[in-house]
């Protein structure tokens, strides 16, 4: 803990400062001390005492509160901050004539400087950032081609119609999905020396296992883990799995992924009609898609912070993960509660 305060009373916070002055006067006009031993008790010289009591005498208690002198106007103007906020939030550095996608302070200082002539430290255009509420993050990327009018039609117009289908024919809505799950998933944080990059010691083995996987509303999951690329036969191995022995029909969602579309894939789906119907998600919106939240959560809060030593341990604790969540019926259901699933929510039947 710093103690310069006690030696120099300028360095002592405005607002403790209040409660000292406060403290003072009462000491020297309600208790009657003398001033001398007060500024002794205090360390302060006298003449603060006095001019502390000539400010109480004014304006009583109140006229003790710190008051910051005005200072210098501002470089940066609430007009530059709001423009500020503007250029940030509604355009990327490129699209103003930078060799890259990401704010800098360093850019907003050359861009500051051409469109009003005033010339700031990186600093000061830090702060101002913060002080309407931006702060540096991690951005989300998404394609360019994505289409925002298609995945809102999907979502208020083509998705419902789905759910009137499921309606009639008395069937399940599943979302369908594939990821990749490798030795070297690694995602988390740890504790180390400020200034100084934690190490931990980890298998540099390469190799993987392509899982598919399917969720629903109702909490339902399944998946199947290989070794083997997933391609048209491997997904329609999977959709035997999930049409076999099933009570109703299964209505899959899917993305756009060449072999969903393939015509092994589509002469499956023709003579299985009455058991399952396939339809698409948007391009470019895996967000749209629930089971992508399944993929975060094996991947985020649990295969990437286990340390994998090869592929059989890989499998091992990759199928714990899965069942451990395959059993928490809730925690599935969650993955219809996000901003971006809630479209799905209500299908449960």
């Amino acid at each position: 803990m710093k103690t310069d305060w006690l030696k120099d009373g300028r360095k002592i916070p405005d607002d403790v400062m209040h409660y000292i002055r406060q403290m003072a006067v009462y000491a020297v006009r309600i208790l009657n001390m003398s001033p001398a031993i007060v500024a002794k008790a205090y360390n302060f010289n006298r003449a603060c005492i006095y001019h502390w009591l000539d400010m109480y005498d004014a304006n009583g208690f109140e006229g003790l509160r710190s008051v910051r002198p005005a200072g210098a106007e501002p470089i940066i103007t609430e007009k530059m901050d709001e423009w500020l906020k503007k250029i940030v939030l509604g355009s990327t550095p490129d699209q103003n004539g930078y060799d890259t996608n990401l704010w800098t302070c360093s850019i907003l200082v050359d861009l500051l400087e051409r469109e009003f002539g005033v010339t700031v430290s990186d600093d000061t255009v830090r702060l101002h950032l913060n002080k309407i509420g931006l702060s540096f993050q991690k951005p989300e990327y998404i394609e360019k081609k994505r289409n925002e009018d298609e995945v809102e039609r999907f979502k208020t117009e083509k998705f419902p119609l789905i759910q009137r289908l499921a309606d009639k024919l008395g069937a399940d809505i599943g979302f369908e999905d594939e990821a990749g799950v490798g030795i070297g998933t690694r995602c988390g944080r740890t504790w180390g020396l400020k200034g100084k990059t934690p190490v931990v010691k980890v298998s540099m083995q390469r190799g993987g296992y392509n899982v598919l996987s399917m969720v629903t509303a109702k909490g339902e999951m399944k998946y199947s883990i290989r070794k083997e690329t997933i391609n048209g036969e491997r997904f329609i191995e999977f959709l035997k799995n999930l049409i076999e022995n099933r009570d109703r029909p299964l209505i899959l969602l899917v993305d756009n992924a060449s072999f969903h579309k393939s015509k092994l894939v589509k002469d499956f789906v023709s003579a299985n009609r009455a058991k399952l119907r396939i339809f698409f998600l948007p391009k470019w919106a895996p967000e749209c898609n629930p089971d992508e939240q399944l993929w975060n959560e094996i991947k985020n809060n649990h295969i990437g912070k286990k340390p994998i030593l090869n592929m059989t341990d890989l499998k091992e604790r990759l199928m714990i993960a899965l069942d451990s969540v395959k059993n928490k019926i809730d925690r599935v259901v969650k993955f219809f509660r996000m901003p971006d699933t809630k479209y799905a929510s209500n299908i449960v039947s």
